[in-house]
């Protein structure tokens, strides 16, 4: 397999994975109606995917691309770095969005009165 596909695969298959990496609001759930609760966070949750993931994780790869372009002129491999630092950037790009989204999640519940530990 090509040097450059390797690299672009592996960067890609932990890019799949950071996603997840993103904290869940953690609530102080004394004297608080469950129920009503859950609902709440449903629809904070929902608020919070109006979030702007595409144009954030776009932007980070074409950064990290150039990042990796230039880095590669002086190493001699343009191809392979300019490709890695797309994913690397694109993948930090999907790190930034998903904690954007859980902040906005968090402050949806605290200006819903609840008490947000995390």
């Amino acid at each position: 397999m090509h040097r450059s596909l390797m690299v672009f695969l592996t960067v890609l298959t932990v890019a799949l994975f950071l996603p997840g990496c993103a904290s869940k609001p953690i609530v102080d759930t004394y004297n608080i109606d469950m129920v009503q609760y859950q609902k709440d966070l449903a629809e904070c949750e929902d608020i919070a995917r109006q979030v702007d993931t595409g144009g954030t994780v776009v932007k980070s790869a074409a950064f990290g691309a150039g990042v990796g372009a230039a880095l590669g002129a002086i190493g001699g491999d343009i191809g392979v770095a300019a490709a890695g630092g797309a994913v690397g950037g694109g993948a930090g790009g999907m790190l930034s969005a998903d904690d954007e989204k859980a902040q906005v999640a968090k402050n949806c519940l605290r200006y819903r009165g609840y008490a947000v530990l995390n």
